[in-house]
């Protein structure tokens, strides 16, 4: 691990070949502690999956800048429209030049292009994206766990599933990755807050993400996990019925 930024604590991890897990964690008044997660893909045209808050964006340029300089970013990826996914898209864009927003065809249609500076290129469910030794496919999951535009991204190099919000964990002192359990934190987070939508089409959407047997979940809050990634998002599906 290597820390960018001694006072806000933000650090960089390796969690799959090319692909950097930066994280941000961040603490409450009443001492409960979270944490921003963004991820660096390392390549050609490289991408950033999660901009992170526009008011962090000083903190993340500093820690892309620790593994290859963020002006030759081509791909500013995020799963959908909130803040912490694309809240500082435009600065990014303003520093890489060569950079496009990237993200689903409905977010495109209905959000980016009027938002972003340059416009998106918009995904369509199972398109692919070469970055040169990676090979990412977007995955459109229409309010899995939120949000019509929602969608994620598997590289099918390292079976890292860029999964967004699945599996939000609280706290701020996690590690980088994990193989312990993070579907009772994440599950007692979600109850806490209840954040997913509770679509009906929810059970397909993660099957599917549970046949492509990813081997790394790329988490957007908490540990990123590695282990038997099929059969853990089965027992989150089970546990939204529960």
């Amino acid at each position: 691990m290597t820390m960018t930024n001694a006072v806000s604590g933000t650090n960089v991890h390796e969690v799959a070949d090319g692909i950097y897990r930066i994280n941000t964690p961040i603490f409450f008044a009443n001492g409960d502690g979270f944490s921003f997660n963004q991820y660096l893909i390392a390549d050609d045209a490289p991408l950033l999956f999660h901009t992170g808050p526009r008011k962090m964006f000083a903190l993340v340029r500093e820690a892309v800048a620790s593994v290859l300089p963020p002006e030759r970013l081509r791909h500013i990826a995020f799963s959908h429209v909130e803040a912490d996914e694309c809240g500082s898209l435009n600065e990014w864009l303003a520093i890489a030049p060569d950079a496009q927003p990237l993200c689903g065809s409905i977010a495109k249609l209905v959000s980016i292009d009027d938002l972003a500076d340059r416009p998106a290129r918009g995904l369509e469910d199972g398109e692919a994206v070469e970055l040169g030794r990676h090979r990412l496919r977007w995955l459109a999951t229409p309010h899995v766990p939120h949000a019509w535009e929602c969608g994620m991204l598997i590289d099918d190099t390292t079976r890292t599933l860029l999964c967004g919000d699945l599996f939000t964990q609280g706290g701020a002192d996690l590690p980088a990755i994990t193989d312990a359990d993070i579907l009772g934190p994440s599950e007692a987070f979600r109850r806490s807050l209840d954040y997913y939508s509770h679509t009906q089409h929810g059970d397909m959407m993660l099957e599917r993400l549970a046949a492509l047997e990813p081997l790394t979940l790329a988490c957007m809050h908490g540990s990123a996990w590695q282990g038997d990634c099929a059969a853990l998002i089965r027992a989150l599906a089970q546990s939204l019925h529960e």
